[in-house]
């Protein structure tokens, strides 16, 4: 773990309360509170991106970012529509603003940069990984008509990095799936998420799939997702990178086809949603969900990072947190 993640990553206190998940909140057809005061437990540094297997780190406890901001600063009406969410300053280790991020949700497939995460202290981006007959795009709209898919079929061959592509840029729950039963039995591969998700500190969130479906058992929260929002931009530059990797061309090779992929995150495109210093992240829907996103940012050597929970117009709110954010002088 670098000593800049350390840091980032034992300082974080939030003026939130960490009460005990509740399943009932998200338990759900499958489809493609109030803020008390309590602290943000301390997650580990992530392995770096060519890490050998397995998920360690020091135990949870130690308070995160601090909520020292807001008990200073009444936060202004933005006019965010979201009905949770959270702002952090990645680097000066505050929340600058935040909506009920302790009520459990469903995360839909913000679930993914945990995978990515996992998958990412399993193996190194040059590993290559068979895409089976359960997990290609066939198998998974089989579970759900609606998915999201990259569009793999089962028997090609493809690098933990380009399947990373079609995760982030396409939210592809092929890809997802592949990367959770390709590299180790899926089983393992989600008792590995939730251990990584404890080590986090991300106490009231628990995974049932690696895509994000709705269904029991699935939860998170605003809090939550912000924390391992802040351990991708600390610890995984390699998937923060791909994450905010705009459109890409991977070629037809001997193991696969040809794949062509633009970013659902309209903050990276050209366009009315462009945002200037936009790095990354991910957008998500479900029924339950509903849109949402978790969006980073760096200017001037600040780095930021938002998540919007339910928000008819999460690009919109992203937007109007990150320009409040980097108006501060925190």
């Amino acid at each position: 773990m670098s000593t800049g993640l350390a840091l980032v990553l034992s300082l974080l206190v939030v003026a939130c309360g960490n009460p005990a998940p509740r399943a009932s909140a998200v338990a759900a057809k499958r489809v493609s509170g109030n803020a008390g005061s309590g602290s943000l437990t301390q997650p580990p540094g992530p392995h770096p991106v060519d890490a050998a297997p397995g998920v360690t780190g020091p135990a949870p406890g130690t308070p995160l970012f601090s909520g020292a901001w807001l008990s200073a600063h009444p936060e202004p009406d933005l006019g965010i529509k979201g009905q949770a969410g959270v702002l952090l300053d990645v680097d000066r280790h505050q929340v600058l603003w935040q909506r009920d991020p302790t009520t459990p949700r469903a995360p839909a497939s913000l679930t993914k940069i945990l995978t990515a995460m996992v998958a990412a202290d399993l193996a190194p981006l040059d590993r290559r990984v068979t895409v089976s007959a359960t997990s290609d795009m066939q198998a998974v709209q089989k579970v759900e008509p609606a998915s999201t898919v990259m569009g793999l079929t089962a028997g090609e061959v493809l690098s933990v990095q380009e399947l990373m592509y079609g995760l982030f840029m396409r939210s592809g729950n092929d890809a997802a799936e592949t990367l959770a039963g390709g590299i180790v039995d899926r089983s393992r591969f989600m008792q590995l998420m939730n251990e990584k998700t404890a080590a986090l500190g991300m106490s009231a969130s628990h995974f049932t799939s690696p895509v994000g479906l709705d269904e029991p058992g699935m939860h998170s929260t605003g809090r939550d997702l912000s924390v391992a929002g802040a351990a991708l931009v600390s610890g995984y530059p390699a998937l923060l990178a791909i994450s905010g990797t705009p459109h890409i061309s991977l070629p037809q090779t001997a193991g696969h086809k040809a794949y062509t992929m633009d970013n659902y995150n309209k903050l990276l495109l050209p366009g009315p949603w462009a945002y200037a210093g936009a790095t990354g992240m991910k957008t998500a829907f479900t029924d339950d969900a509903g849109p949402c996103m978790v969006a980073s940012a760096s200017r001037g050597g600040r780095r930021l990072v938002v998540v919007v929970l339910h928000s008819d117009n999460f690009f919109g709110d992203a937007t109007k947190l990150l320009n409040y954010g980097f108006g501060l002088q925190v």
